[in-house]
């Protein structure tokens, strides 16, 4: 049995290092196998950073062409798909850069009777696609913040680093796009249980 999954292993590792070797080699029936493979997981990472499908789509393709272009850099350390993760969130980081001055600060007054309870499991009470649509709501510097944090694992240090903030400014970010997606949470779930007693 063992020899069967380490031969199975062996086979995956071939056909990985035949496409990246094509992609090396900017052979499009390779480059177009790679963006098959992980073109919908990579999206949805583009889509959780940006402010509509469009903004989505112009890191998603910039990101694949990085990908295209320093393939030859990657030494299998790791997977291939968390590789090509971290170009996609880094041409995320930026193109928030790029446009900051777009982004006007905001800050929690804007944002009307946040609640101030210890409701820490809340976020854990909807689905994926629910939170990735709260997310996306969120003010683009609350949106970067809570994404690399909470998503991506960052520190907040690696967090400030990578924006031009300070920790500080990351912490207080996240803790109110934190405050901003319960206040939504909690507004959706009232309102589904005023339509159950209306129905």
């Amino acid at each position: 049995m063992r020899s069967i999954i380490s031969k199975d292993n062996h086979v995956a590792e071939d056909k990985e290092l035949k496409l990246i070797r094509g992609c090396i080699a900017w052979k499009r029936d390779a480059q177009n196998a790679l963006y098959e493979r992980y073109a919908d997981r990579m999206f949805t990472v583009c889509y959780r950073y940006s402010r509509n499908r469009e903004d989505a789509e112009d890191t998603f393709h910039e990101g694949f062409m990085k990908v295209y272009q320093n393939i030859k850099s990657f030494r299998r350390q790791g997977s291939l798909e968390g590789w090509i993760r971290r170009i996609m969130v880094r041409t995320a980081i930026e193109k928030f850069r790029r446009q900051a001055h777009l982004y006007a600060m905001s800050r929690l007054e804007d944002h009307h009777e946040l609640p101030h309870d210890a409701d820490h499991d809340l976020l854990d009470r909807i689905s994926a696609d629910e939170l990735l649509t709260l997310i996306r709501q969120l003010p683009p510097v609350y949106k970067m913040v809570f994404n690399l944090y909470v998503i991506e694992g960052y520190k907040h240090r690696e967090i400030a680093e990578q924006l031009g903030i300070t920790e500080g400014t990351s912490k207080s970010n996240l803790s109110d796009a934190r405050a901003i997606l319960k206040r939504k949470i909690k507004a959706e779930a009232a309102a589904g249980v005023a339509m159950y007693h209306e129905g």
